[in-house]
């Protein structure tokens, strides 16, 4: 075992080393050689026996905020060794990385954009602190701007059943269009991204019912042109598409996170920042507090209760299971269901997954094996998702009780690796384990599983990068991460659905024998950003949003949904 332990620990170190020269181009870095030098210190030291984090930078701080940039600082970290270098992000993206000797960054930003920035401190050995708070900017315009785009013309709309496509000619702006919202009766219902986007698809509609479109541009400063003149059509008698009908089923004022349906229908779901679970009444939307998880909190991030999960055979294993964040780690429990309560004390099956600020993963899913898989965040440490030795940046496969299965391919319960921060899986008809992992800053990714295999991150993100590295598993499909930042994926009928935050947006692409095709989305803009997304009881969806206080652990200051998709074809 030693020798084992020895010979994947030499292997780890030098796939690390083989990266450390491309880990800036990959992972977007604001670039200089002595970000390029802190990323190939820590590689270089991360066979080291240090295993004790540096404490977490203090006293983060902004200067000179311009529309282009930003003078980012903190106080100092302390470490048993020494600190090697600080990592820079803004809201779970990394931006730059400098020595440690420095206290400081010049940032590049975008106008108009808010970010939240903060730093991790990071030693030789790769171990890596919690994050700094968090510093909130609002960076100004380059330039006044008070004239609107010019209204969209030539706008149409088109009925398919219950679905109608609206589309129209792109307009013109002084400075630049950034996106169109729809009007369905004069209320915005969605909205679509950049200055040629020309068309948008309403879903869900009543069937031999009379609507009206407008369509009208906006531009980077919220100018918004005058409504197009208004067109009507018409929907048919049935639903002839993918996506029937969405209802709001009831709002939440915490984050619904993690969700799974018992199989009377009833559904629990999770309040991510009060760390509580709730059990969802289909039918009335009534809802009753199960209790809150205990040891559960949160990161002043995206930690707090995550996944739920119960197994398919809920009669001989009535637990439910559930990832969340710990004050020293992110973990996995189980706790007894019975008679429609939560009882007794949660029995904890999984300890050790590195936490963060950002970057825990969460996602739970029993495969038909019955063994329950595992998504884990890779703690915003690339570097422990390529160490087999961690648990961070995988994807983990264990028995009910906690044990490794004795065909899990290390001998422990990592069963696939390299991954960036992972919060979708789901398994299709064939068995098949599909997982939707965030990329940083170029690409998102959707991943047939296999056993063993590596998915590249760090040095690969996507297909940007080290990606050709002998091993690699290359993604089934890609999204740009403007387009994407997607979260949870369910399996219906062989098709996969993807819920989408950045993208507030659902992609639904059609499994094959060799990947997913006819990719389309839905609900673009209509609901926000989308969180969760699973499969109903009555072959539907559940899917939940995320568009307030996701990313501050604060709780009860969101104002989200969960809502009800009915399915077509």
């Amino acid at each position: 075992m030693r020798d084992l332990l020895a010979t994947r620990k030499s292997t780890a170190f030098r796939r690390r080393l083989r990266a450390a020269a491309v880990v800036l181009s990959v992972l977007g870095v604001v670039g200089s050689t002595s970000a390029a030098d802190g990323a190939t210190q820590r590689l270089l030291g991360a066979g080291t026996d240090d295993t004790t984090p540096p404490t977490a930078p203090t006293d983060p701080g902004v200067a000179d905020l311009t529309c282009t940039g930003v003078t980012f600082s903190w106080s100092a970290s302390t470490d048993d060794v020494g600190v090697a270098f600080y990592d820079v992000y803004h809201d779970g993206q990394l931006m730059t990385s400098v020595p440690g000797t420095a206290l400081s960054a010049e940032l590049t930003v975008v106008p108009g954009a808010t970010w939240g920035l903060y730093v991790n401190a990071r030693d030789a050995a790769g171990n890596v602190s919690q994050a700094s708070a968090t510093v909130t900017i609002t960076v100004p315009q380059c330039q006044a701007d008070t004239e609107p785009p010019t209204t969209p013309e030539g706008v149409t709309a088109t009925a398919s059943g219950t679905t109608v496509t609206v589309r129209w000619s792109p307009s013109t702006d002084d400075v630049g269009v950034t996106g169109y919202e729809v009007l369905r009766d004069d209320t915005q219902v969605g909205s679509v991204t950049g200055p040629t986007a020309g068309s948008f698809t309403d879903s869900g509609l009543a069937a031999n019912t009379r609507y009206e479109y407008r369509v009208r541009a906006r531009d980077a400063q919220g100018n918004r042109s005058a409504p197009s003149a208004p067109v009507a059509v018409t929907t048919g008698a049935a639903c002839a598409t993918a996506l029937c009908s969405v209802t709001r089923v009831t709002t939440e004022t915490d984050l619904p996170w993690g969700l799974t349906t018992l199989p009377d229908g009833q559904v629990l779901f999770g309040r991510r920042d009060t760390f509580e679970v709730v059990r969802l009444d289909p039918a009335t939307g009534a809802k009753t507090s199960l209790g809150r998880v205990p040891g559960a909190t949160g990161t002043d991030g995206e930690g707090g209760v995550l996944g739920l999960a119960v197994a398919a055979d809920f009669t001989a294993d009535p637990w439910l299971y559930v990832m969340h964040t710990s004050s020293t780690d992110n973990r996995v429990v189980r706790i007894r269901y019975t008679d429609g309560a939560l009882t007794g004390d949660p029995q904890v099956l999984l300890t050790g997954i590195p936490r963060n600020k950002y970057h825990n993963g969460g996602r739970l899913r029993f495969g038909p094996d019955g063994k329950l898989y595992i998504a884990t965040g890779d703690g915003q440490n690339g570097d422990w998702a390529q160490d087999l030795d961690n648990l961070a940046g995988k994807v983990l496969r264990i028995n009910t009780d906690g044990t490794v299965p004795a065909d899990n391919p290390f001998g422990t319960p990592v069963w696939s690796y390299g991954h960036r921060n992972p919060q979708g899986l789901a398994f299709d008809s064939r068995g098949r384990l599909w997982e939707q992992e965030f990329g940083n800053s170029v690409m998102d990714e959707t991943n047939l599983i296999v056993r063993g295999g590596n998915y590249g991150w760090p040095a690969c993100e996507g297909t940007r990068g080290s990606c050709d590295e002998p091993g690699f598993v290359a993604p089934a499909h890609t999204y740009p991460v403007a387009e994407a930042s997607c979260s949870g994926i369910a399996v219906v009928r062989d098709a996969l659905y993807i819920a989408c935050l950045r993208g507030a947006r659902l992609y639904r692409a059609e499994i094959t024998d060799d990947g997913l095709t006819n990719v389309q989305q839905f609900l673009n803009g209509t609901y926000g950003r989308l969180r969760t997304v699973e499969p109903s009881a009555d072959g539907g969806l559940w899917l939940t949003t995320s568009n307030y206080g996701d990313k501050d652990s604060i709780a009860n200051n969101s104002r989200e949904s969960i809502l009800k998709v009915t399915l077509g074809r």
